[in-house]
């Protein structure tokens, strides 16, 4: 059995390794969703002229990973307070977001953010929205499996989110 989560949480590059690692999961794909414009190139998402966010869609296997553990790492990669974007990266098409699948999935996300608001863990709102997914396209093949094929600039590229996780999450690791 296997189910799909789609997550926006700024550059793609920084959001597969954290996924991939995991046990259960099948395949994480980069690529582009939200949008208006269909089989969008990465030069048009970052034109902010189709409405497609950066994002990465995980494959992944029910019984050994649960959505809600993916939501969990998925708030740790991100900041969830900054709606525009994400680290050293600005726009719309780096915003926040989760999209949904179903209504469990819904449920799932929209608990799980409320949590993380009472916790107290940020001083400013938790601005990450949940959407109902639409077409998500892949992203180029230079694009997919950054991590591996360019460490080095993979390294300097998650630096900020390595710190800002380290900063805020150190205690629930």
């Amino acid at each position: 059995m296997q189910d799909t989560a789609i997550f926006a949480g700024g550059c793609f590059w920084c959001m597969v390794e954290p996924f991939e690692t995991q046990p259960g999961i099948l395949n994480v794909l980069s690529g582009y969703t939200g949008g208006h414009v269909p089989n969008p190139t990465y030069e048009q998402v970052c034109s902010h002229t189709t409405g497609h966010t950066e994002a990465v869609q995980i494959t992944f296997d029910p019984d050994i990973i649960s959505y809600a553990d993916l939501v969990e790492i998925y708030w740790q990669q991100t900041d969830p307070t900054d709606a525009m974007g994400q680290f050293q990266d600005r726009g719309d098409n780096y915003r926040p977001v989760i999209f949904v699948n179903s209504p469990e999935q819904r449920r799932i996300a929209t608990e799980s953010k409320a949590k993380l608001a009472a916790s107290g863990m940020f001083k400013d709102p938790i601005v990450t929205t949940i959407e109902d997914a639409k077409p998500f396209y892949p992203a180029e093949d230079y694009h997919q499996q950054f991590y591996e094929k360019n460490p080095r600039r993979y390294a300097q590229e998650h630096a900020p989110r390595a710190e800002f996780a380290a900063k805020h999450w150190k205690d629930q690791k």
